[in-house]
């Protein structure tokens, strides 16, 4: 391994003596550093004003990955030559014959950061530090999106400006939204772009049935919403100001190439923030600890509470898509929503939380008395600290966890449906007008029929009070949050039927086999998650 240059290096004026020279691709040094989803960035930290330590010191620092063909860099794997890798189109075609939809996202995501291993790419950079993949094969990622996409959607879909896509501009530290209302129409947008506007697509996922496929799957990799926006930009503009947001990004180039600069977080309170930051002004971000040019087929990670800018070279437009996940699913959101079951259990249970404060707390306790030196404060204090303790005995941490899956799943997208699932699901099912009547609708399972999840986490059984429901994603919509939590109860006397059928996943089973006490429970069981699209069996139905 050489050593790294301590010096900083501009990507953006290297780039220049390379166009000058007319020689190898880009070659960037960089230094020793520390350590947007779907939805509409949220950038309501109200945090505005902060005082910040500045560019942390080398010595409490950790390296940025760097993957870089033909390149050597110190603590990264080193990859020799162009990196290949089949088309995006095969990988879904081959993922489609995997039998276990887990095992599908874990593929994917392999693909998506090939070639740095999943594994070490967890262990060491994920929430860490940033990391960046040259690839030098611009058709990497061909079938994902493209301008033409972009121009289709503009054409044929209900596309609304402020919902569905926003006009941006970053000129003189300044950063504008030029969204006029209505319907973004071809001719308005285009002409935006041509006037050096950069155009973000929200939830591309709704429009594209590639991002759609693509983000169903990776978010069984994340038990996370996964999540995404599409950024087209002029040549030599930059279209939003320096932030950092409140998502784990993965910036996969597309088209053309952007210029990149990724800053340290500015202090501790800014590693992996709950919400997504004001914009900021030069003077208040450092010096980068990566600078560098994303050609199309490259990608960059980076981790929540990294600032981040991206501007465009002169002399070519950039696509981006930022694949985001990890919103909203720390540890602190867990006991968010633990706290105060526990705390409610407490005080149904346990006297001692039920006592009446004492009459004059008032007098010695609050900030106007913070300064009084009275043994009442102690021993009040102390008596709180106790209480907070014995709470955790009354943590219903499963109970907990299944509300945080219910966010989950209400955030899901709906499973896309290989053409094989689709024949032996619901949505396959032979029901037709044929010869001026409804045919094919008395579909008839049998004991021996056999059949399973269309997905792992397509489903999950959750206490509702007294009663048990099936949370599902089956039905959402692929318009984040367009449509309500979708749930059913499930009887006492199936439940552990349903139990078996999460359990047994990737494994087909027969409806006979399923644990109920008749055999109208169980074929009624079958029925209804067959109707819903929770279950596909392992023969299609065949047309009556």
């Amino acid at each position: 391994m050489r050593t790294m240059e301590k010096t900083h290096v501009s990507a953006f004026s290297i780039y220049k003596s390379v166009l000058k020279q007319n020689s190898h691709p880009i070659q960037v040094a960089e230094k020793k550093k520390r350590k947007e989803n779907g939805v509409q960035p949220s950038k309501s930290n109200k945090k505005t004003k902060r005082k910040h330590a500045g560019p942390r010191d080398s010595t409490d620092t950790q390296t940025a990955v760097k993957i870089e063909t033909q390149t050597e860099v110190q603590d990264v794997e080193r990859v020799s030559g162009t990196v290949e890798g089949p088309s995006l189109d095969s990988v879904l075609t081959d993922l489609g014959k995997i039998n276990n939809s887990r095992a599908r996202a874990s593929k994917l995501f392999e693909w998506l950061i090939h070639p740095l291993p999943a594994k070490s790419f967890f262990r060491e950079t994920w929430e860490k530090k940033p990391a960046l993949i040259k690839r030098h094969n611009a058709g990497y990622y061909n079938g994902l999106f493209s301008t033409a996409e972009f121009d289709r959607i503009l054409r044929d879909d209900e596309v609304h400006f402020g919902v569905n896509l926003d006009v941006t501009s970053y000129t003189h530290g300044k950063r504008e939204t030029h969204n006029p209302p209505g319907r973004a129409l071809p001719y308005t947008v285009w002409d935006f772009y041509k006037r050096g506007c950069s155009l973000r697509l929200l939830n591309p996922q709704a429009f594209s049935t590639v991002v759609w496929s693509v983000l169903s799957i990776l978010q069984e990799q994340f038990n996370s919403m996964a999540g995404a926006n599409v950024y087209l930009t002029p040549p030599g503009t930059q279209g939003f100001a320096p932030h950092y947001d409140d998502i784990e990004a993965f910036v996969v180039q597309l088209e053309g190439k952007k210029h990149w600069r990724v800053y340290n977080p500015r202090s501790d309170d800014e590693v992996l923030p709950l919400v997504s930051s004001p914009n900021f002004s030069q003077s208040e971000i450092g010096e980068p600890v990566m600078d560098v040019v994303l050609e199309a087929g490259d990608l960059l990670y980076f981790p929540r509470g990294f600032i981040h800018q991206g501007d465009c070279l002169p002399d070519a437009h950039s696509l981006h898509i930022t694949i985001s996940s990890y919103q909203r699913n720390s540890w602190g959101d867990l006991l968010q929503k633990l706290f105060p079951a526990a705390l409610e259990m407490a005080l149904e249970e346990d006297v001692e939380f039920r006592k009446g404060l004492p009459l004059d707390y008032l007098t010695y306790m609050g900030v106007q008395n913070s300064d009084k030196e009275d043994p009442r404060r102690t021993q009040f204090t102390a008596r709180l600290l106790g209480l907070m303790r014995k709470v955790a005995d009354y943590a219903p941490v499963d109970a907990a966890v299944d509300q945080k899956a219910r966010d989950f799943l209400h955030d899901c997208l709906p499973p896309a449906l290989t053409p094989e699932e689709k024949a032996s699901s619901v949505q396959g099912a032979p029901a037709r007008w044929d010869r001026g009547a409804a045919q094919g609708t008395a579909l008839k399972m049998k004991g021996h029929t056999k059949i399973r999840l269309i997905r792992d986490g397509i489903a999950r059984l959750c206490s509702n009070g007294d009663e048990v429901v099936l949370c599902h994603i089956a039905d959402n919509s692929r318009v984040y949050h367009k449509e309500e939590p979708k749930s059913f109860e499930i009887s006492d006397e199936q439940t552990e039927a349903m139990e078996f059928l999460i359990r047994s996943y990737p494994k087909f089973v027969s409806v006979e086999s399923l644990p109920c006490d008749t055999f109208e429970d169980k074929m009624s069981l079958a029925m209804i998650l067959f109707e819903r699209g929770l279950v596909h069996t392992s023969e299609p139905f065949r047309p009556s």
